[in-house]
Order: C-alpha cells, then sequence, then structure tokens
C-alpha cells in the first residue's frame, strides 16, 4: 500500500513476483525488476487522462453497477528505465499497471507508467514493410505513418490508466482469479483494450490535448487492431498451433468477435484480392459501437464472476485458428527479416575500483550481439546444473 500511495519521486521501481500470464492456473507470479525515471515533460501532458478518470468510468458504455462511483488514487507517468531484469527484460512490457489486487485498487489507488524510451526504440525499430503487405489501401497506409505511434502510444496509456483502472466487482464475487480461473487474464486484457479502443475516437481526447485528431487517431488504432488481431500477429506461432498468449487471445477475441457481430452490416469486410486476405473496416462509428458492447459484457463477466460466459467467449472467439489463413500470412512474411518478437540488448555496467576498493566510476559497455547476451546470462545466472 505504501508502494503505491507513494506517486511523488522522480526515481520509482517495481520488484517482485508479479504477472501471473505464465502460469495457466494464473496463480503463480514471474520474478520482474523495473528501474524507472520519471520523464516530466510527457507525464505533464499524459496527467490529463488520469485526472478524468471519473469522467471515463462516467462515460462508459458499462452497467452502472459495475461501475466505481468514486475512482480514486490513480497515478500515471511516462518513465525512462534505466533498468530491468527477470520477466521484464530482454523483452520488454510497453506499459505496466499495478497492483493487480482489486481491494488494494479500491480502496489506496493505482500506479500506471508507460515506458517512454522503450516505446520509442519499438517505434524505430524495423521498416514499413510489413504495414504495406498487409494493409488494404494507400489511404490507411499514410494515415498509419502519420499517427501510428502516437495513436499506439494514447491507446496504451488508455489502456493502462484509465482500463485496469475501471470498473468494480459486485460485493460477494470472488477475485478474478478465483472466479474466471485460468481465464481471467485474457479477460483483462481483453477489458483495458476495449476502454482503450472505445474512448481513443472520442473528442475529449482532443479537449485534453493528448490527439491532434481524434477522428484520425481512431482510425488508424482501429486498423491496426484489427489488422494485428486477425492477421499479422499469427507470425508469432507456428501452423497448426492454438493461440495460448494471453494478450494474443486477448486480441483475436476483441477482433474476431467485432468481425463476426458486424457481419450483417458489413462492418469489418473480409476482402481477398490477388489471392491476398485484407480486413477492411467500413464503418469505423458502428465499429467504436460494437467495442463499446463487448465492453460492456466483459466487465459484466468481470464483475459477475461469470465463469462460464468468460470460457465461451475466449474459447470461440480467441484460440482457434483459421489455418488457410495463417498458413497465407506466414508465406506472405517470409520476405521479412525481422523477428516478430523484439528483444533488447541491454548495457553492462561496470564498476571501477580505487585502491581503497571504492567505486570510483560506472563503465558502460555493449555486449557483441543478442545472443552474446543471452549466453552469458545463461552462465551467470542459470538455476540449472550444466551437466546431466
Amino acid at each position: 500500500m505504501a508502494w503505491v500511495e507513494s506517486t511523488e519521486g522522480d526515481v520509482d521501481y517495481i520488484n517482485g513476483f508479479i504477472e501471473v500470464y505464465n502460469d495457466p492456473k494464473g496463480y503463480r507470479g514471474s520474478y520482474e525488476s523495473v528501474v524507472q525515471i520519471k520523464d516530466f515533460e510527457m507525464s505533464r501532458k499524459m496527467s490529463a487522462i488520469s485526472k478524468e478518470a471519473q469522467w471515463f468510468e462516467d462515460n462508459s458504455t458499462i452497467m452502472d453497477a459495475h461501475k466505481k462511483k468514486n475512482v480514486v488514487g490513480i497515478s500515471y507517468n511516462t518513465v525512462n528505465v534505466a533498468g530491468e531484469s527477470g520477466d521484464a527484460s530482454p523483452s520488454t512490457p510497453i506499459g505496466i499497471n499495478l497492483p493487480n489486487a482489486n481491494w488494494i485498487r479500491a480502496n489506496h489507488g493505482s500506479k500506471s507508467i508507460s515506458l517512454g524510451n522503450i516505446l520509442y526504440a519499438y517505434g524505430q525499430a524495423g521498416s514499413s514493410g510489413r504495414l504495406e503487405e498487409f494493409a488494404y489501401d494507400k489511404e490507411g497506409i499514410e494515415l498509419e505513418k502519420k499517427y501510428g505511434k502516437d495513436a499506439d502510444n494514447l491507446h496504451t496509456s488508455l489502456h493502462e490508466v484509465i482500463g485496469h483502472a475501471s470498473g468494480q466487482i459486485i460485493e460477494g464475487v470472488g477475485t478474478p482469479k478465483e472466479t474466471l480461473k485460468s481465464y481471467a487474464s485474457t479477460l483483462e486484457e481483453a477489458r483495458a483494450d476495449l476502454v482503450g479502443l472505445y474512448f481513443i475516437p472520442d473528442k475529449k481526447m482532443e479537449e485534453l490535448g493528448v490527439a491532434e485528431s481524434s477522428k484520425d487517431m481512431g482510425r488508424v488504432s482501429y486498423d491496426e487492431y484489427i489488422r494485428n488481431g486477425l492477421m499479422t500477429q499469427l507470425i508469432r506461432i507456428k501452423l497448426g498451433d492454438n493461440i495460448e498468449q494471453s494478450h494474443m487471445r486477448n486480441r483475436q477475441t476483441v477482433s474476431k468477435w467485432a468481425y463476426e457481430n458486424g457481419k450483417a452490416e458489413n462492418i469489418i469486410e473480409k476482402v481477398v484480392e490477388n489471392n491476398k486476405t485484407y480486413f477492411v473496416i467500413n464503418d469505423y462509428e458502428k465499429l467504436r459501437i460494437l467495442f463499446g458492447e463487448l465492453l460492456r459484457e466483459v466487465q459484466r463477466i468481470k464483475s459477475e464472476g461469470d465463469y462460464e460466459a468468460c470460457k465461451n467467449l475466449i474459447e470461440n472467439y480467441g484460440v482457434k485458428v483459421d489455418q488457410d489463413l495463417h498458413r497465407e500470412i506466414l508465406k506472405r512474411n517470409e520476405k521479412f527479416t525481422s523477428a516478430p518478437y523484439s528483444g533488447f540488448i541491454n548495457p553492462e555496467l561496470i564498476p571501477v575500483y580505487n585502491e581503497s576498493k571504492e567505486i570510483t566510476d560506472i563503465k558502460v559497455t555493449q555486449p557483441k550481439d543478442f545472443a552474446t547476451q543471452m549466453i552469458d546470462y545463461a552462465k551467470r545466472y542459470t538455476t540449472l546444473p550444466d551437466y546431466n
């Protein structure tokens, strides 16, 4: 509780056994550590979102009984990472919202951070090749190039700050890991994503000064989300496999549900041209309504602890993969050499001592390459024997 309520410092940390994504039962937390320094300029700009947390709650599509009457203690900062370890490195998150315990959130608030230098580094890596391969038209590609990074940052902020902090569980209902079991993490990520998707095209974003054009930012976010959820994230798994990772399940659940439930009005259209598949959004306003409807249902599931509805939603939309489409996506992706996941080469900090064994300086060096780094980590930090 003291950590949650300590919000004024310029340097902060996250350290412990925290996220349960790697445990199918959702109980065992993986160790992670992040040391971060506040980005003052971006934090001032984006604090407008956290200050309006009650507005977002009041204007959400969720049922009134599931809304918080008094959203408390949301702290949000953009930070620059000074060091990471454990589950946070070398493949790092871009945003963090803690604590995960709902009772602590309700009584003491929460901390949200966007990892600014990590987001910047991800944005600078790679090229626009995959975008041009999987996006349908030139207008969408140009909008993505213009607004894509800002739209991603804004969606991450809404996801972490408003999404995870919104809604409440009905009194007497157990925690999500008790009621929703192995599906809890996927549903929670879907819920936070849907909050971001619903609000990002809202004019409120312009009023808060966090979006130049909420309409264009919304379009870019919707295009990218549907494209990723239904197609491009499939490059991360082998042909024939189901989707297992919580965030990937979440994205396909949201995207496929919206596609299927919008078919009658052709809100999202599956287009095949020159033997290439695209998913084209024909009506962004109606898609926003669909996102709002799904958000309402996802929050209901969490608030009421409806395990069967949760299981059916995720199993029907988020797990199975269209094998023909998957085969096509993998084939189209063969021309690109960049890996589907990104990892960082971390600097090595080497202390320099004087004759009295006092540290007088720190030398910063870089490993030769990623493989060298990981082999060195294995030698120094493995807990398993290196012999049979």
